[in-house]
């Protein structure tokens, strides 16, 4: 049983880019935080920026390396003193290659935290905050979640999963009568520290590679939108950078006499 102790929202991938926007996002809202990320020191002084403008907030840290499956299931089991609202899953990485010449090194470190460990702790928490009134669940995906990209497929299969797995997550927990709502917000580029991770250099010029993305900041005022919304996509235009709230767009079986019968 979940002994509370106050709300919390759950950001993974906190130390940079989107995740660290969005925490401070929800502070802004008074949302007590837990921040998970590998750097510990982005996280301190996440944390630090945080305090200096919301000391209302209680703002706790733990740094894990969530690539590592155990690492996953013993950051959710960390949180069992914590009353948890909403889980952001943003943690993640992509990859910039050809199928042939990508680094399977690299790509299997992505599979386990931008697949593995966001299916755990979403299975976890949906497992344990289902019927908690006003619970969320916001998986990051990408908008190469729904579109391949050219020289990024594996990445766009990891997040083609992403999405799929959460929408489906929605329809479960919508005709389940559950409390709980999932959503997922699918980014096209945004200024982080992605373009770096993603083709192994140290420096990466966006106006150079895109001339049009959106910053971190923005994509957490777009998350937001997407939290206070009903809906459960939210999703930047490849094309026009628009972002637009939508219902599931993946096609749904849910009807077919086809289906294994419960029995």
């Amino acid at each position: 049983m979940v002994q509370e102790t106050g709300k919390y929202t759950v950001i993974t991938g906190a130390s940079s880019g989107i995740g660290y926007e969005a925490a401070k996002a929800f502070a802004e809202r008074g949302k007590n935080l837990v921040i998970t990320a590998r750097r510990r020191d982005n996280l301190e002084m996440l944390k630090k920026e945080i305090l200096e403008e919301h000391s209302d907030v209680d703002v706790v840290i733990r740094s894990t390396d969530l690539s590592v499956p155990e690492n996953a299931y013993q950051f959710y089991e960390g949180l069992k003193d914590y009353g948890i609202e909403t889980w952001v899953n943003n943690a993640g990485f992509g990859n910039y290659d050809s199928v042939a010449d990508q680094d399977l090194g690299k790509i299997g470190v992505m599979l386990h935290l931008n697949i593995e460990a966001l299916t755990i702790l979403s299975s976890l928490f949906v497992r344990d905050y289902k019927e908690v009134d006003g619970t969320q669940l916001i998986n990051v995906s990408s908008c190469g979640g729904y579109t391949i990209v050219p020289a990024a497929v594996t990445y766009c299969a990891a997040k083609f999963y992403v999405s799929t797995f959460t929408e489906g997550l929605a329809w479960e927990l919508k005709e389940a009568g559950a409390k709980m709502k999932a959503k997922v917000l699918a980014p096209a580029a945004t200024k982080t520290e992605f373009g770096m991770v993603a083709n192994n250099v140290s420096e990466y010029d966006y106006d150079k590679s895109f001339g049009t993305y959106h910053t971190g900041r923005q994509m957490a005022g777009f998350l937001l939108e997407l939290y206070d919304s009903e809906n459960v996509v939210g999703m930047v235009d490849r094309e026009s950078f628009s972002f637009r709230l939508a219902e599931p767009l993946f096609p749904y079986a849910g009807n077919s006499s086809h289906n294994q019968q419960r029995m």
